[in-house]
């Protein structure tokens, strides 16, 4: 890590393939629709997160699954990304390795965000970072009970020893901080896209351009492959505003 760095910005990946990623949302979708809309929701995150970091001086990495696709996964990401491989059993082991890896290499602020959260905005990321200085652990919630960023001022062993991808995901790491005797502070919800009717508050920001230019390349796929007609009702239709 550069001595101009004291914190890092870690993007959790997958390689977008049909079968592979977005699951949840197949069916309706095809696999190579969920895939396709996926690499779009990767793409939105990556050159997202490569600002943000530039902006607050972090560093930028971004961590890929299967570590077989970390050259596929490097040919896309936005210049000043380092990327590395996975490593763990599952996504619990890999966050600890992640936080514990990133202590190693020197940073003092360790935030862990997930690719399908298009809009956690540079303002969410900085008050994550921000609330690092009176806290062990940040969390930015998603609306179906999960989090699509994690702040760390160090590797916390045991913090996620539970279940994840669950709807009590946030509450059992609350828990768990509580139990290690960690300060934990909670920051505005997001929304992710894990299941079809993610799609809606999704649709919605069609109609608030100045919301989009986070999440555009999804938005251009969601247009371009209609994927609002799996919503059978409003949202259906139209074309992302100031395309």
């Amino acid at each position: 890590m550069s001595a101009a760095t004291a914190g890092v910005l870690v993007v959790f990946a997958k390689a977008p393939r049909a079968g592979r990623v977005k699951t949840r949302m197949v069916p309706p979708l095809t696999p190579a629709e969920a895939a396709g809309l996926y690499a779009s929701l990767l793409a939105d995150v990556l050159e997202a997160s490569a600002r943000f970091a530039r902006e607050l001086g972090l560093e930028a990495l971004v961590t890929v699954h299967p570590a077989a696709t970390c050259g596929e996964i490097a040919r896309i990401a936005p210049p000043g990304f380092r990327v590395v491989s996975q490593r763990g059993a599952d996504l619990a082991q890999r966050m600890s390795w992640a936080a514990r890896e990133a202590a190693a290499a020197g940073a003092t602020r360790i935030l862990l965000r997930g690719s399908d959260s298009p809009l956690l905005g540079g303002a969410s990321v900085a008050r994550a970072l921000a609330a690092l200085d009176a806290h062990d652990i940040v969390l930015c919630p998603d609306l179906d009970g999960g989090y699509s960023l994690v702040g760390l001022r160090r590797p916390e062993p045991g913090l996620f020893d539970h279940p994840m991808s669950t709807r009590s995901v946030l509450d059992d790491t609350l828990a768990r901080a509580a139990e290690l005797g960690l300060r934990a502070r909670v920051e505005a919800a997001s929304f992710d896209l894990d299941t079809i009717e993610d799609l809606r508050p999704l649709a919605a920001l069609r109609s608030r351009p100045h919301e989009t230019l986070l999440c555009r390349h999804t938005l251009e796929y969601a247009d371009e492959h209609d994927l609002w007609r799996y919503l059978g009702g409003p949202g259906r239709g139209g074309r992302a505003s100031g395309r």
